[in-house]
């Protein structure tokens, strides 16, 4: 089962690789059963990932399987939610560029496309530093709350889930849904959704077979 997680960690990176939300950085987790998360180590290249690229390591950030790898120096961040929900089994960090350019001008996150509505209200941590630490990484906690997704100023992203499927569709969910915003801004007022399509948004598209449906679609056009 870990080798198979593995795999799926493996997959999701290099899927948000090739969408453009993960680029050098960026790192994705998941919570075992044991307590301990597979992430990606931090010097590994995201376009090109493998299972050995992925290490096992405690919430302290010790590696516990691994070889030689270290965790990305934000694993805090992974740790942090890990210990506030115990609903999150995955945890996907990414500097999408049209998310955080919205974080950037201080423009709040609006639901202007139908999945991007599902991460609606948008959190956003109000400072751009890195979470490397576990002050940090509690007050991102604190932030995103009981929500799926969160921004951090003028730094980034992260998505939520049960499972790395969801995590990772949520990701391109968010970003699709920023892109949109930022393209309509240049013409002129977005339209928002109001309280029933938003309602109506999340009883037809929060679902399981859909969001395994948007993997399948990256899936499908990995290299």
């Amino acid at each position: 089962m870990s080798q198979a997680l593995k795999q799926q960690l493996v997959d999701c990176i290099r899927m948000l690789e090739q969408s453009d939300i993960i680029d050098y950085n960026g790192h994705a987790s998941i919570l075992l059963d044991t307590g301990h998360m597979l992430i990606n180590a931090g010097s590994c290249q995201r376009s090109c990932l493998t299972v050995d690229d992925i290490c096992t390591i405690d919430m302290e950030g010790q590696v516990v399987d691994g070889g030689s790898f270290k965790p990305p120096l934000e694993f805090h961040l992974h740790a942090g939610i890990y210990r506030a929900r115990t609903d999150v089994k995955a945890v996907v960090h990414a500097h999408p560029k049209w998310s955080t350019f919205l974080s950037m001008a201080g423009k709040p996150y609006l639901p202007v496309y139908g999945q991007g509505s599902l991460v609606y209200p948008m959190p956003v941590l109000d400072s751009p530093n890195s979470i490397n630490n576990k002050v940090m990484a509690d007050r991102l906690a604190a932030t995103l709350g009981d929500r799926s997704a969160a921004m951090m100023k003028a730094h980034g992203a992260v998505t939520v889930g049960p499972n790395i499927v969801e995590a990772f569709v949520l990701a391109n969910y968010m970003e699709e849904n920023a892109y949109r915003q930022y393209m309509a801004m240049q013409i002129g007022e977005p339209y928002v959704f109001n309280d029933h399509e938003l309602a109506m948004c999340r009883e037809k598209l929060w679902n399981e077979t859909l969001f395994k449906r948007a993997w399948d679609h990256f899936k499908a056009k990995l290299k």
